[in-house]
């Protein structure tokens, strides 16, 4: 969340910033915690000024009781300021949680330099490769998937529901195989540390890294246990340090994690739901970084990179994109899009999101670390991303890579881990 110190000294400065976003609602409740701080810090000084004087006057009643003078007037005097610094004290405590709730619904600052507008402004930085010139018209993933044997969307929507997809034999062996190689990858070359997360998490999870309270209905709820099942490993891993205070030399935290993820929201717009574009449960490698404040724009593009490196030994064709302010996640400061082409459906489709959070997240869920021995407390810069998410790169894959004979040959970094050199329908 927003730090309340900012808001109070450049109030117009972040009224303009969060303006970008286009939520004209936004400043408005800005103005209200603003005006409910005030409110506060008034209060917190009245309290402070009543108890000097209680303090004060409860010396001259000790006074007059040992000389034996009647004091009964000064006691009752300070029965009604006993009153009044309860009713304060009341007050002040009702204004900070009300300001602490509106901070939590109050999105992040982007960052100057990304663009302003909505999604229509978003910036392509760069485009790799060239996308396949086919000698036939290739097939969407989800009719080359069915011939193949490999994706059975009926009986994955039998078992669950609709965006639930099922993958069998060679198809469940290709992303197996996938998620392995992005773990090795981020792990050998890029000094990523390897965790395996718990999928159900708390209240305080979720909250601390921005999907809570706002975004209750876009997840899925085991109510009679109060956990959440995680729409992304982004949130046990960040919460990881949840109210720790890190030493300067343990940073930066790299860690990487694989985790099926759970969305309620998939396909809530009513397009781009057919096979494995739009789904409620897929795969995800997530990357997530504590960077120090001053590192943590670079840690961006250097996190970014390790998503990209992935696409371009798939020789997947691909572009990077930067989101304008309007078309940003709530929490992301910044967020670089890897989308890959797709043939078959013709379309662009978000492989990664790689975002920069600042401070945002690190204020929800109270992430330190002490720059050095003796010196205050700073909060961390977080920064995460997929690296990547399999669903739309398996169908990527699919469509790139698919013959005139309907049969898939495989990149070879893939070889090893697949097993196969292509995918075939069985004879």
């Amino acid at each position: 969340m927003l730090d309340i110190r900012r808001v109070r000294h450049a109030p117009e400065e972040v009224k303009r910033a969060l303006g970008r976003r286009g939520s004209p609602e936004v400043p408005g409740f800005v103005d209200e915690a603003l005006a409910l701080d005030e409110a506060r810090r008034a209060a917190i000084g009245e309290v402070n000024d009543l108890k000097a004087r209680r303090n004060e006057v409860s010396k001259k009643i000790g006074e007059l009781k040992r000389t034996g003078a009647d004091a009964e007037d000064l006691i009752a005097s300070m029965r009604g300021l006993g009153d009044r610094i309860g009713e304060l004290d009341e007050a002040i405590r009702a204004n900070e949680a009300r300001v602490g709730e509106i901070l939590m619904g109050i999105p992040n600052l982007p960052l100057d330099e990304i663009p302003d507008g909505g999604a229509e402004c978003n910036r392509v930085v760069s485009t790799w490769g060239e996308p396949r010139a086919f000698g036939f018209q290739p097939r969407p993933h989800w009719e080359i998937g069915e011939a193949l044997g490999i994706l059975d969307l009926p009986r994955g929507s039998k078992t669950s529901g609709s965006g639930f997809p099922l993958l069998r034999g060679p198809g469940a062996r290709l992303q197996r195989g996938l998620i392995d190689w992005f773990l090795d990858v981020h792990t050998v070359e890029n000094g990523y540390e390897e965790l395996r997360v718990p999928y159900l998490v708390n209240q305080e999870s979720l909250t601390g890294t921005g999907q809570l309270p706002k975004f209750a209905d876009e997840l899925y709820m085991v109510e009679r246990d109060g956990l959440w099942l995680i729409p992304t490993a982004e949130v046990p891993v960040t919460n990881l340090h949840r109210d720790e205070l890190l030493s300067a030399d343990q940073l930066p935290v790299r860690y990487t994690a694989y985790s099926p993820c759970f969305r309620r929201e998939a396909g809530a717009a009513g397009k781009d739901t057919r096979g494995l574009l739009r789904v409620h449960q897929f795969d995800k490698v997530e990357l997530v970084r504590y960077e120090r404040p001053e590192r943590s724009r670079e840690g961006l593009e250097e996190l970014t990179r390790h998503a990209e490196i992935l696409l371009e030994r798939l020789g997947l064709h691909h572009r990077r994109v930067c989101l304008a302010a309007g078309d940003l996640g709530f929490s992301s400061a910044m967020t670089y899009d890897l989308e890959v082409w797709a043939p078959g459906v013709e379309k662009w489709l978000e492989v990664s999101s790689c975002s920069v959070f600042t401070d945002y997240q690190a204020r929800r869920a109270n992430l330190r670390f002490r720059p050095a021995h003796g010196e205050k407390p700073e909060f961390v810069h977080t920064l995460n991303g997929s690296a990547l998410a399999l669903p739309r790169v398996v169908a990527a894959l699919l469509e790139t890579y698919q013959e005139a004979d309907g049969s898939v040959t495989l990149p070879e970094v893939l070889h090893a881990y697949v097993g196969s050199r292509r995918l075939a329908a069985p004879a």
